[in-house]
């Protein structure tokens, strides 16, 4: 009996080999079919007018970010309520507004924070000068947001007139905007 398992297992799996060659010959196949489709997709700059390639140029390069540029910095500010400049016709009106600033970097946060008071009050007299009818379309609000910026980079770097060069507020976000 040791002799009759000594054949078997001699005999070379002739299946399995065959097998073998077909999955590699298949590979094969479809890896050529999937370069040549990339030739052709990649290539056919040819079949485009001037002004195409050139457009399509623009599209492919894709705007390139700094490589050490760190995430945004956000400081929020805590919510303003104030009485609005008096229409004609209207009553009282009152805004509540919240303010997200952000910042160029982490070192502006201190020296934003020990400005505060100022800024507070800076803010609370330009929002408590505008009437209801400005701030109520979208304009409005971002000529409103541009003028906060402004303002807080001017109490940041005093001595500049308008926007100083290294400003530290990059913008103005409102995160709630109730004008009653």
């Amino acid at each position: 009996m040791a002799k009759d398992a000594n054949p078997v297992a001699d005999e070379p799996p002739k299946k399995s080999k065959k097998l073998l060659i077909i999955i590699v010959i298949a590979v094969l196949v479809i890896g050529l079919a999937g370069a040549a489709a990339a030739f052709l997709l990649l290539s056919g700059k040819g079949e485009h007018e001037d002004g195409e390639e050139e457009v399509a140029a623009e599209v492919k390069k894709p705007k390139k970010k700094k490589d050490n540029a760190a995430p945004p910095v956000f400081v929020n500010l805590d919510a303003f309520t104030v009485n609005l400049a008096p229409e004609q016709g209207q009553g009282d009106q009152y805004m509540q507004v919240v303010i997200a600033l952000e910042l160029e970097d982490m070192s502006a946060d201190g020296p934003l924070k020990n400005q505060m008071p100022r800024i507070r009050n800076n803010l609370t007299m330009i929002l408590s000068s505008k009437k209801a009818s400005e701030l109520l379309t979208k304009e409005g609000k971002e000529n409103l947001a541009e003028e906060i910026k402004t303002e807080i980079n001017r109490i940041m770097n005093p001595g500049h007139k308008g926007t100083p060069p290294d400003s530290p507020v990059l913008s103005v976000l409102f995160t709630s905007f109730i004008i009653q």
